[in-house]
């Protein structure tokens, strides 16, 4: 029986061994993700002295926003776009629709509200956080945001 293990000099191990313990520098991978999405050069970013980030962009009709609350395993990234401002006619119908979207087409994110503001929102912590996590949940809230704010705000006019 032929053997199929591929051997690796210890250049190649050591090249592995360090890609794979080399933590992974989230503000690189947001800004990354921002990039392909943001239109017309729209995004700005804060940093703050307390080693949080925070980023803004347009897509679509909405704007989203990317808050890094600073690098460890235990800091969070959140991702929102504002999509109605409260308060509206006909709000239990409203909630009744935003409780069912969030049941079956809102994948990690959900609605949610914010400051007289309904919003798309996800978190998570960055504990083994992929940069293709990274890249879903920020793709997710802005693609839900702007497939739903226009609906939502003619739908539901406000008060």
């Amino acid at each position: 029986m032929a053997s199929y293990l591929e051997t690796q000099s210890p250049e190649e191990l050591l090249d592995e061994v360090m890609q794979e313990t080399t933590p992974l520098n989230h503000v690189e991978v947001i800004e990354n993700v921002i990039n392909t999405l943001a239109e017309d050069q729209s995004a700005m970013v804060s940093h703050s002295s307390e080693g949080g980030y925070l980023w803004k962009f347009q897509y679509g009709s909405v704007e989203v926003f990317v808050q890094l609350t600073g690098t460890t395993d235990e800091d969070t990234i959140t991702v929102w776009s504002a999509v109605l401002t409260l308060p509206v006619q006909d709000e239990a119908r409203l909630t009744r629709y935003l409780l069912e979207l969030n049941c079956v087409s809102t994948f990690e994110s959900r609605f949610g509200i914010i400051d007289n503001q309904v919003v798309v929102i996800s978190t998570r912590t960055l504990a083994e956080l992929s940069p293709g996590e990274v890249s879903r949940i920020i793709t997710i809230v802005a693609t839900i945001a702007d497939d739903n704010d226009e609906y939502l705000q003619s739908e539901f006019c406000a008060v």
